[in-house]
């Protein structure tokens, strides 16, 4: 061809023909050598050798996709500690925790589990059924209660061994155990709780059921409306792909907070590939030395387990039965008539009733009765107050049970 000249549409076609041709040749020759490669060594003829040796970029690349899909494989898998390495670890935790002066817990998806709510990437996870191309059973989360590592960390944040709880979970069951809301920063939102942005400050209303029926992602508004100024509320879920803008639940200031003063980060279950992505958890600011020490509860691999003093493989129920056990301290029960759920909701209004199908959450036996005495009053009359207490925006108090 001339310089200069312009291919005419034959030639193009031509050529974009013997282009093809080309990589559907290099394909298929791909497709040999890795059907080679899967054959014991001893088991090739002797042309099949003479192509590998003749093949060696295409042999080197589907051996380094072979070790990594081996990699991504092992990663997924679950291993557990042995019962007396297991023994072994909790107690060095335990001495951890109490030697610690600020101590902050990571929590995700692993430590609902023991309540049937499905994790992530676990070998039932959400993700891993997904990429299967298995369907999800969706879980009746109305019948989640606290687990027991739920209660131990209530239970050593009400002794001041730790400081503040940073989680990804969306299924109130921090809330539900009685953990202060100030000690508790649920970056992802809580699926009881949704609010008025248009009130200053933010209104917000619990519910003793899953607001988040007509929400998805960019689309967060719940059908109902504020009690006050009647603009719409809306869910404080934080999606994949979305920036949490709210103050409450997600209480990033005080996450942030507590993570800068921390010597200590404990994680439970959890895999970190979110976390991660969050600078201000793991004070990347300062010189390593000076970062808090990190220990984790996970049965899967994270990309902090380098980076770990300690990594125990265990299941967190099971973990935290043993520290409480080295610590001396009794895991408290979880306790229905004491669920703060029930006495920080806001209940709807008789022509909100038909809002929602969700099933809500079963009162306490000894609360029924008070209920049913607030249903008829908000019947006959405007609302004020109750077994549920109030909506009322931060600082105001809500009325207790009796």
């Amino acid at each position: 061809m001339a310089a200069g000249r312009s291919l005419s549409r034959s030639e193009r076609k031509a050529a974009a023909r013997a282009e093809f041709l080309r990589q559907e040749e290099q394909r298929e020759r791909r497709r040999q050598v890795s059907r080679i490669l899967h054959k014991p060594a001893a088991e090739r003829s002797p042309d099949e050798t003479v192509l590998l040796s003749g093949c060696q970029d295409i042999v080197r690349d589907l051996e380094r996709l072979r070790k990594k899909r081996e990699r991504l494989r092992r990663r997924l898998e679950e291993v557990c500690d042995e019962p007396e390495e297991l023994k072994r670890k909790v107690s060095k935790l335990s001495a951890a925790v109490q030697a610690a002066k600020h101590l902050v817990i990571y929590t995700g998806a692993g430590i609902s589990t023991a309540a049937s709510i499905p994790d992530y990437r676990g070998p039932n996870g959400v993700w891993t059924m997904l990429q299967k191309g298995r369907t999800i059973r969706a879980a009746d989360l109305s019948e989640a209660e606290p687990t027991l590592t739920h209660m131990s960390i209530g239970c050593l944040h009400k002794h001041k061994l730790v400081q503040h709880v940073v989680s990804q979970n969306c299924d109130g069951l921090h809330l539900r155990s009685g953990l202060p809301r100030d000690a508790l920063s649920e970056l992802h939102g809580n699926m009881y709780i949704e609010v008025c942005t248009s009130c200053t400050p933010n209104r917000e209303y619990v519910r003793v059921f899953d607001v988040t029926e007509r929400t998805a992602l960019h689309r967060h508004h719940t059908g109902r409306a504020c009690h006050k100024c009647g603009a719409q509320l809306r869910d404080t879920i934080v999606h994949f792909g979305e920036k949490g803008i709210l103050q409450q639940p997600l209480n990033w200031e005080a996450a942030i907070e507590a993570a800068s003063k921390a010597d200590m980060i404990l994680c439970l279950g959890s895999s970190l590939k979110v976390l991660k992505k969050y600078p201000h958890l793991w004070c990347m600011s300062k010189p390593p030395r000076h970062r808090p020490k990190l220990y984790i509860v996970n049965l899967q691999w994270t990309p902090k387990d380098d980076l770990a003093a300690l990594k125990l493989h265990g299941r967190c129920d099971e973990v935290m039965r043993m520290l409480m056990d080295e610590l001396g301290l009794p895991v408290p029960c979880y306790d229905r008539t004491k669920d703060p759920i029930f006495s920080l909701a806001i209940p709807l209004r008789p022509e909100e009733e038909g809002s929602h199908t969700r099933k809500p959450l079963a009162a306490p036996a000894s609360l029924h009765e008070l209920q049913l005495a607030e249903q008829q009053q908000l019947s006959s009359g405007p609302l004020s107050g109750g077994w549920f207490g109030r909506g009322c925006a931060k600082g105001t108090r809500r009325k207790k049970m009796s």
